[in-house]
């Protein structure tokens, strides 16, 4: 048990990836609020850290998968995971999304006045994000690769900066969809609820979880690697 409050919780899930069910179930963040360690983070949800401890430690006893082995790839590999699975995710789903919840704020937000602060909350981050996942696939993803291949010492800066301001760009986009979460209920759904207020919601909360992973991988595993080349 000493092992997991000698890490933080972003740590913890970069060394094995099926924790982040665990802390997914009690609300802990892993991505944006990684850096925390279990204690700190259950004392702000008000859950018993040596129960979620337990819970972890009888992951020992279930099977690993080892496709999710993330940690362990390489970084030049991991960035174009990263723009193949969650990049293209995000393209996909941030134009149906906007479209959705505009629809669902101008239809229901006379009486659920919080869909209108969910539209302007989700068309900040489809701003943010497409700007983001340009600024990663356009100059850090390359400048990564351009180190690995020429050890340049003015890529190795050019990464450092990235860095430094792509983290500040998840804690908003991040801060955001949990803003999201919190006014929707989680994602819970009124008796007049139509089909399209469901379809918006379930999006909403697919794309959350897909973020919390994307985050995760950048902020966790892929971001600190890149540090270790660039330094």
């Amino acid at each position: 048990m000493e092992k997991y409050n000698e890490l933080t919780v972003g740590e913890i899930v970069a060394n094995d990836f099926r924790t982040a069910e665990i802390f997914k179930n009690v609300g802990i963040d892993f991505c944006c609020g990684g850096k925390k360690s279990i204690d700190q983070s259950c004392r702000e949800k008000g859950l018993d850290p040596k129960q979620i401890i337990a819970e972890l430690e009888d992951l020992k006893h279930l099977p690993i998968n080892y496709s999710q082995n993330f940690k362990e790839w390489d970084i030049d590999f991991l960035c174009d995971y990263i723009v193949n699975t969650h990049h293209k995710f995000v393209l996909k789903n941030l134009p149906e999304i906007a479209f959705f919840t505009m629809k669902i704020a101008s239809v229901h937000g006379n009486n659920h006045p919080e869909l209108l602060e969910i539209e302007s909350l989700f068309s900040k981050i489809k701003e943010e994000l497409l700007q983001h996942l340009q600024n990663e696939e356009e100059v850090l993803f390359p400048a990564i690769k351009e180190v690995i291949a020429n050890n340049s010492s003015i890529t190795k800066a050019t990464i450092i900066s990235e860095i430094a301001r792509m983290s500040d760009e998840h804690e908003s986009a991040g801060g955001a969809m949990d803003h999201i979460n919190v006014i929707s209920n989680n994602y819970a759904l009124p008796a007049d609820a139509c089909n399209t207020y469901q379809v918006a919601f379930k999006l909403l909360e697919q794309f959350e979880d897909d973020l919390h992973i994307h985050v995760h991988l950048e902020n966790n595993i892929l971001y600190p690697k890149a540090l270790k080349l660039a330094n």
